[in-house]
């Protein structure tokens, strides 16, 4: 169905997910060319895709660093034969793109795969921010309170990495 303003009709949906990589206190964002701002990592989910491959892929695609993501199953088990059990997203979100067209955005907290990566080069474009960095940029206020929550989530001694 296109992406049109339709009158009267509901407004199509993608899902889509957005990744808020924490690292040694600093959250990774990259410039986002097409909406002129800094964002996470993010993207639309593909056909047959899992949310949770869709989140690596994504970030791993726009920032070169493979990530674990960080949070909770809905059960702690993944056995044969039983459904496989995806993390739970830090949150889900409507987000209003063009009229007409909404994106459904699963939001995740992530941890690098490489320990080191948030010392690592990283492409032009991407950038670690720690708090203070955070604060220099013109970030909507949507982004700076997710980035301040995955921040206080991940640096919460009771975090679980998957």
């Amino acid at each position: 169905m296109p992406k049109t303003d339709r009158p009267g009709a509901p407004p199509t949906r993608d899902f889509t997910v957005a990744v808020f990589v924490v690292a040694q206190g600093r959250v990774l964002l990259h410039w986002h060319r097409k909406l002129g701002m800094w964002l996470p990592p993010g993207g639309h989910i593909e056909l047959g895709e899992l949310p949770d491959d869709a989140a690596l892929r994504e970030t791993l695609e726009e920032t070169g660093i493979a990530i674990r993501l960080a949070g909770e199953h809905g059960l702690d088990r993944d056995l044969p034969g039983e459904p496989r059990q995806l993390v739970r997203p830090a949150g889900i979100q409507l987000e209003d793109i063009t009229p007409g067209h909404q994106h459904i955005d699963l939001v995740y907290f992530a941890e690098p795969r490489n320990n080191d990566a948030a010392n690592a080069p990283v492409p032009e474009g991407v950038a670690w921010y720690d708090r203070a960095g955070l604060d220099t940029l013109p970030l909507t206020a949507e982004v700076r309170a997710w980035t301040d929550k995955a921040l206080d989530t991940l640096d919460a001694p009771t975090t679980r990495v998957n």
